[in-house]
């Protein structure tokens, strides 16, 4: 194998790559990124065997060939030539080991048989089709704050993708949930998704996607089967298993009888959230809300810290109500507000808040209340 390629090609395929190998691991092909080129170009490869990705990058192939290297070295190397350097890479076929050359520099490195390199299954997938890159990351971005940490419920460590019914028609919703705060998030169902199962993407998965999903211009083609889901530009292909269980009904915690109504500027409250959790113990970071008629008290006490309160000018007509939230929620989903106005929905002290973005209906967000 033999093959030049320019620094920043071999950059980018090698960090995205690399970046889904697992750092502790006990399976040394596991640390491994497989190289193989072809006629075509050259494509990295890297898998933790439940994720896959695959990169492909353009290249002048001398030599078509194929070898496993250590993806985390390769791309320590590779981020430390000088910009604008092509970079050579050959295997030599009777020690086996790759050399990496640009300029002056010249490296070789140890290597693996490709042979031991696992590649994920392929699989049927019951429905393909191609939505929007800005489609999908405003999908999952806005969701994942809300996935759950808590391994014990390994059905909340994901992103719940499926089709649902939506108040203008066929969905394509995301939805996160750690059982105190809930994301629920709508986009219009794409053409072939009709058929799609219902699954959990899981975490790392998630933050694999945003990398394919910058490029506004894009379209991300997506397949999906019980087990498995993949999505793909001309040059990134990343594949996932999805988590084995069951996604709680969520539509039984998102209150629908909730009244009183507040309207307030989402930048405002958020920078004042944060401005009074500054002083509330880390343990319980509880943020007090008094509502007046067309006023908004934010307060935090912590005895051993300290007080303070901030005053908002807010849209509110309902009765007085106090409601106490942990601070870390409220300002997470009031940053995700695009709109200028956030509208909470609330019904007493003890329920769940709606909040929404202005008279947008297709992000929904829950917040549990905390005593304070």
């Amino acid at each position: 194998m033999k093959f030049s390629i320019e620094r920043a090609d071999l950059v980018k395929a090698v960090s995205q790559a690399q970046s889904v190998v697992e750092r502790r691991n006990t399976i040394p092909i596991l640390a491994n990124v497989l190289i193989e080129a072809t006629p075509e170009g050259v494509s990295l490869r890297a898998t933790d065997l439940d994720t896959e990705i695959v990169d492909r990058a353009q290249a002048q192939v001398e030599r078509p060939g194929a070898t496993t290297v250590s993806a985390s070295m390769l791309n320590d190397i590779a981020r430390k030539l000088p910009d604008g350097a092509l970079v050579q890479l050959s295997l030599d076929a009777a020690s086996q080991r790759l050399s990496v050359q640009a300029g002056r520099s010249n490296f070789s490195l140890a290597t693996l048989p490709r042979e031991d390199f696992p590649v994920m299954s392929s699989s049927e997938y019951s429905a393909n089709f191609s939505a929007p890159a800005a489609v999908l990351r405003r999908l999952f971005d806005k969701s994942k704050f809300a996935i759950s940490n808590e391994e014990t419920r390994y059905y909340l460590n994901g992103v719940y993708m499926h089709v649902a019914e939506g108040e203008d028609g066929p969905s394509l919703r995301c939805v996160a949930t750690d059982g105190h705060r809930l994301a629920r998030i709508d986009a219009p169902l794409p053409k072939g998704a009709e058929a799609m199962p219902g699954v959990i993407v899981p975490r790392k998965t998630v933050g694999e996607l945003k990398k394919l999903l910058d490029d506004d211009e894009a379209e991300i083609a997506v397949s999906v089967s019980e087990t498995k889901v993949r999505f793909a530009t001309p040059t990134i292909t990343l594949t996932s298993k999805v988590i084995d269980g069951t996604f709680p009904d969520y539509s039984r915690v998102i209150p629908s009888g909730n009244a009183r109504k507040l309207e307030v500027d989402a930048g405002d409250f958020a920078k004042a959230v944060d401005r009074v959790a500054t002083v509330s113990s880390e343990r319980s970071r509880a943020v007090k809300l008094s509502l007046d008629e067309d006023r908004l008290v934010l307060s935090v006490n912590a005895p051993d810290a300290g007080a303070a309160d901030e005053e908002l000018p807010v849209a509110y007509a309902d009765e007085p109500l106090e409601i106490g939230f942990n601070a870390k929620y409220l300002h997470e989903i009031a940053s995700q507000i695009e709109r200028e106005n956030a509208v909470f929905l609330f019904n007493g002290s003890g329920d769940a808040a709606l909040i929404r973005e202005g008279g947008d209906t297709s992000a929904v967000y829950v917040v549990m209340p905390m005593r304070v």
